[in-house]
C-alpha cells in the first residue's frame, strides 16, 4: 500500500514548504488588513473612495519591482536569501504604515510595502516547489496559494477582536492594524537556521562551476525572443486572475460595512474558507486528467455562477453560502497558479520568470480597486460594479489558460534548457 501523500514528503521538504507558506500567509495578512480599514483611512485623511482604492493599486504596481528584484536575485544567489529579505522588508513597511501623518505619506509607504510583498512570492514559490516531489506539486501549489486566504482569515480575526479595543478612537484603530504587521519578521531566524536552499538550484550551480559557465542575468533572458512569448502570455494570464481576485475581495468588506450595514466577520471567514478549500481542491484536481487548465477553468466558471448568491441578495444565510461558494470558485482557482507558472519557466529563470509574470499581472490588474471605487463615486452600486468585473475577469482568465500549454507532468532538472514550454508536457 502506498503512503498517504503527506508522508511521502521529507522533513527538509516540509521546512521549505512551511517557510514559504507562512511567509505568504503573513504577506496576505499585511495586505488584506487594508480592506477592512479603508473607511477609517478615508475619514482620517478626508479622501474619496477612488483615492482610498489607489492605496491597493500602488501596492500591486510596486509588487512588480519586488518580484523582478527578488526573482533575479533568487536565480543568481539562491532562493532562500531573497525570501528572508522580502519578509523583513514587507514587515517593516507594514509597521511603518501605522505612523502615517498624511495620505501622501501612507501612499508612499504602501508603495514600498509592495516591493517586499512581490519579492516574497517570487523567491518563496520556487524554493518550496523545487524541494517538493514532482508528482505532488499540484497539491503543494494549492496549499501554498491558500496561504493568502489564511492571511485574509487572520486579518478578519484581527479586525473582529483587536480593532474594537481601539475603535473608540478611529484614528488609532486602523494604525494598530498596521502595527501588527511587524510580526512576520519573527520568522527570519528560523528560516535562516532551519530551511535548506533549493536542491535544484544548488545542483545547477555545481554543474555550472564544473563546466566553467555562468548563467546570463535571468531578467534579460526571459525578455529574449525565444522566451518573450511565455513571459507575455503568463503576465496577461495573471492580469486576468488579479482582476478577478480584487474584484471579488477588495471592496467586499466596505460593501458589507457601508452598504448593507453588517459586521463583515463571518462573511469574510466564509469567503476565505472557500478560498482555502478551493485552492486545495483545484490544486489536487490539477494532478488528474483534468490538468492545470481544466482545474482553473472549473474554478473560474464556478466563480461566475455564484455572483448572484454572493452580491445580489440580502438574506444572511444566502450571503454566507454565496461567499463560501464563490471563494471555492474564484479565489480558489488560484491553487493552480504557483505550479503552473513555475512549470512554464526552466530552472535558470524560475525565480524571475514566475515572479515577473505574477507581478506584471498584479500591475495590469492594479487598476481594479481604483476603477471600482471610481464607479462607486459616480453612483453605481458597489455590488453591481464588483459583479461586472468578476464576470469579465473570470472569462478572460479561462481564455488565457486555454491559449497556453498544459504543463502537468513537467519535471524540474538542474540543467533545464531555456526553450519555452511546449504545448505538451516534456521532461526538462
Amino acid at each position: 500500500m502506498s503512503l498517504p501523500w503527506y508522508r511521502q514528503v521529507k522533513r527538509e521538504q516540509w521546512k521549505a514548504f512551511i517557510a514559504t507558506f507562512l511567509g505568504w500567509v503573513l504577506d496576505g495578512f499585511d495586505f488584506t488588513i487594508l480592506t477592512f480599514i479603508i473607511i477609517d483611512i478615508q475619514r482620517s485623511f478626508t479622501v474619496d473612495a477612488a483615492l482610498a482604492g489607489l492605496l491597493g493599486t500602488v501596492t500591486m504596481l510596486t509588487r512588480l519591482v519586488g518580484g523582478v528584484a527578488a526573482g533575479t536575485a533568487a536565480d543568481r544567489w539562491g532562493r532562500k536569501g531573497p525570501l528572508m529579505v522580502s519578509i523583513l522588508w514587507f514587515s517593516i513597511f507594514a509597521f511603518l504604515s501605522g505612523f502615517s501623518t498624511s495620505y501622501t505619506m501612507l501612499f508612499a509607504i504602501r508603495a514600498l510595502f509592495g516591493i517586499g510583498m512581490g519579492g516574497e512570492w517570487a523567491a518563496g514559490m520556487p524554493l518550496a516547489l523545487e524541494h517538493w516531489p514532482a508528482h505532488l506539486r499540484g497539491i503543494a501549489s494549492g496549499i501554498l496559494q491558500s496561504g493568502y486566504s489564511w492571511g485574509f482569515v487572520l486579518s478578519s480575526f484581527a479586525f473582529r477582536y483587536i480593532y474594537p479595543i481601539f475603535s473608540a478612537n478611529p484614528n488609532l484603530g486602523w494604525r494598530v492594524m498596521f502595527w501588527i504587521g511587524i510580526l512576520p519578521a519573527l520568522m527570519l531566524l528560523w528560516i535562516r537556521k532551519g530551511v535548506a536552499e533549493s536542491p535544484v538550484w544548488l545542483e545547477r550551480q555545481k554543474q555550472l562551476t564544473r563546466d566553467k559557465k555562468k548563467d546570463e542575468v535571468s531578467l534579460v533572458r526571459i525578455l529574449r525572443r525565444d522566451m518573450i512569448g511565455v513571459t507575455i502570455h503568463t503576465s496577461l494570464l495573471m492580469g486576468a486572475f488579479i482582476f478577478s481576485y480584487h474584484s471579488t475581495s477588495f471592496w467586499y468588506p466596505t460593501y458589507l460595512r457601508e452598504t448593507l450595514k453588517v459586521q463583515p466577520f463571518w462573511y469574510l471567514i466564509a469567503l476565505n474558507t472557500g478560498g482555502i478549500l478551493g485552492a486545495m481542491l483545484w490544486g489536487r484536481l490539477s494532478e488528474t486528467g483534468v490538468g492545470r487548465r481544466g482545474a482553473a477553468t472549473l474554478g473560474a466558471l464556478m466563480g461566475v455562477a455564484m455572483i448572484p448568491l454572493y452580491l445580489m441578495t440580502t438574506n444572511p444565510a444566502y450571503m454566507v453560502l454565496g461567499a463560501l461558494l464563490i471563494g471555492i470558485g474564484g479565489p480558489g482557482m488560484w491553487g493552480v497558479i504557483p505550479t503552473y507558472l513555475t512549470e512554464r519557466f526552466p530552472t535558470p529563470v524560475r525565480g524571475v520568470g514566475p515572479g515577473f509574470a505574477y507581478h506584471a499581472g498584479a500591475a495590469i490588474g492594479s487598476a481594479t480597486p481604483y476603477l471600482i471605487g471610481g464607479l462607486k463615486d459616480r453612483g453605481m452600486g458597489l455590488n453591481i460594479a464588483m459583479a461586472w468585473f468578476i464576470g469579465v475577469a473570470n472569462i478572460a482568465a479561462i481564455a488565457f489558460m486555454w491559449t497556453g500549454p498544459e504543463t502537468k507532468g513537467t519535471k524540474f532538472q538542474a540543467l533545464d534548457d531555456l526553450e519555452p514550454a511546449a504545448s505538451t508536457p516534456r521532461v526538462r
